[in-house]
């Protein structure tokens, strides 16, 4: 029997976001991708029935477009949505208690706020950041000592922060692990922030979010147009705004490689 043409439009609109829930495909390489991408685009039914069975599935469409293909983020509660256990699996981190949330959750913003430090970053669909393991850490190792010392002028003029952003719930916790330590293989020891700081760039790599570039620095990497969408979702997250405003990251050159304003030798 010959499928309607609502069915086949629903067949269709049900193969975009399964393309899109396969980050490391893109519609540049593949010919079925592209048409959908392109129809997408330019049919206003066929774009509101993607929507719709992206709704139906606990999925939210963030953008289409030829560059990114088709990016998807998880609604609350959603079944693709990535708990911190299943992240936990994928990123191979040993422990999974509250602190650890907290501490891959500055790991994740400091790589956002350094890919895209700029407004005109995340509005610039050419731009492309770059990312290294050892940037990330010396970041959020930064933030740190400027919110440690944030903390001790607010205690000492009695004047608790009230107010005090997230990031504050955690530098104690990065500060006090060691920045690097070899295991006895010569391999970055797992519990080091430069070692957690890795095992999460490698996870966004596997989610088609950044691109592996060279070995320097720890492991440098490079933004994609994928990426770029979820961080601009981000950058309405009040943290982003509080570890932008920390003033904590600089733009080095006109090409998107981005260093952090402290010392790599931390």
């Amino acid at each position: 029997m010959a499928l309607s043409h609502s069915s086949v439009d629903a067949e269709a609109a049900a193969r975009l976001v399964a393309f899109g829930m396969r980050p490391k495909q893109l519609p540049a390489r593949d010919v079925v991708y592209g048409d959908l991408v392109r129809r997408y685009g330019e049919d206003n039914a066929f774009k509101a029935l993607t929507h719709a069975v992206a709704a139906g599935l606990g999925l939210m469409v963030l953008e289409v477009n030829q560059q990114a293909g088709a990016v998807l983020a998880a609604t609350d509660e959603s079944v693709f949505e990535i708990k911190m256990d299943s992240y936990a699996r994928q990123a191979k981190i040993r422990e999974r208690r509250e602190t650890e949330k907290v501490l891959h959750g500055l790991i994740h913003l400091a790589t956002a706020a350094l890919g895209y430090p700029r407004p005109d970053d995340l509005a610039n669909d050419t731009y492309i950041g770059r990312v290294s393991v050892e940037q990330v850490d010396a970041m959020v190792r930064e933030a740190a000592r400027m919110l440690d010392e944030r903390a001790a002028a607010a205690e000492a003029n009695n004047d608790p922060l009230a107010d005090a952003p997230e990031l504050e719930q955690a530098w104690r916790a990065y500060t006090r692990r060691p920045a690097a330590a070899a295991t006895k293989d010569g391999r970055l020891a797992a519990d080091t922030t430069r070692g957690m700081v890795s095992r999460a760039l490698r996870f966004l790599a596997d989610q088609g979010f950044l691109v592996p570039v060279s070995d320097e620095q720890g492991g440098t990497y490079r933004t994609t147009p994928r990426y770029q969408i979820q961080v601009r979702e981000l950058a309405a997250d009040a943290a982003f705004d509080d570890l932008l405003s920390l003033d904590v990251v600089a733009v080095a050159n006109a090409g998107g490689t981005l260093r952090a304003t402290s010392s790599d030798t931390l």
